[in-house]
């Protein structure tokens, strides 16, 4: 996998708006983020437009993050949050400048569209990490999120370390970090963006998710050979999931582990990173060492 250029002070930024309609309101304290860091900010011409739930239409969104992505002095890409409708516009990329010079793709959420798309064809890293809908005021204290988004953007990251959390399964794993939102992948099966898993450490993370939903998207997972070929699972955040009147019967955590329970690779659960309180960024597309014992150790 290739690595994009680390940022340095003075290096240009570009936020864009690929799924889901935001406001300058919103946007802004990430952009006076971003300028503590010593970036500079350029937004997309159409990041603001508004179509139904949309950053506007298919081709003024697409049409942005072309923008973006051609743009050689621009060094990352900053998806402004996620949502739905990456999807729509993936296929009509053109990546042919991005393989010539490529930076880095930062977001979670919808973004993991890009995540799995990038890495399928193009094999160059990509950063599941905060994107500027989470950072609440610029004037906050950083956090653990935002520091380790800093830290991996800087070429700083190093490793993690966590206790370990119940249905943790023992072992030890080198390979590449792939995966991102569970409801996305599970919607990218037999696409072109399609995620491949074989000898990978797969990371999940979910929310706002019915329980039964989460056993219907590990199972179609199972059955399309997503989870057999894995060399470590890592479970991210599974928050505010909802269950129906006659109970599921089954945490989120418990239904992921009984799906890979046949197999033998190291599995960890809670890792903080996705839609919970603290989101850790992961270079997805990095080979990174996978240690589950007595706490839970992930080094890049």
């Amino acid at each position: 996998m290739i690595t994009p250029p680390y940022l340095s002070k003075g290096d240009k930024i570009g936020i864009i708006a690929p799924a889901r309609s935001i406001s300058f309101e919103e946007v802004h304290p990430g952009i006076r983020l971003f300028q503590k860091w010593g970036l500079e900010v350029e937004l997309g011409t159409s990041i603001f437009r508004k179509y139904n739930q949309f950053a506007g239409k298919d081709e003024q969104r697409l049409a942005d993050l072309q923008q973006i992505l051609d743009d050689d002095s621009i060094r990352a890409v900053i998806c402004a949050r996620g949502g739905y409708g990456t999807v729509r516009i993936v296929d009509h990329i053109d990546f042919t400048k991005f393989q010539k010079n490529p930076k880095w793709i930062v977001g979670y959420s919808d973004i993991t569209v890009l995540h799995s798309h990038i890495h399928r064809h193009y094999g160059i890293e990509t950063l599941h990490a905060a994107m500027p809908i989470n950072i609440l005021t610029s004037d906050d204290i950083p956090n653990d999120t935002l520091d380790t988004m800093r830290n991996a953007l800087f070429g700083k990251i190093r490793s993690y370390s966590f206790p370990v959390t119940p249905l943790a399964r023992n072992g030890e794993a080198e390979a590449i970090l792939t995966g991102g939102n569970l409801s996305i992948l599970y919607s990218l099966m037999g696409s072109a963006s399609e995620v491949d898993t074989t000898d990978k450490i797969l990371f999940l993370e979910d929310v706002d998710e019915y329980l039964y939903h989460i056993d219907r998207m590990m199972i179609a997972l199972k059955r399309a050979g997503k989870l057999s070929k894995l060399k470590g699972l890592i479970v991210g955040a599974m928050d505010r999931m909802n269950d129906n009147p006659i109970p599921y019967g089954h945490t989120a955590n418990e239904i992921i582990s009984e799906a890979v329970a046949e197999y033998n690779y190291p599995v960890c659960f809670d890792f903080p990173s996705g839609h919970g309180e603290t989101n850790l960024a992961l270079i997805l597309g990095r080979k990174v060492k996978l240690n589950v014992g007595t706490d839970i150790e992930l080094t890049f």
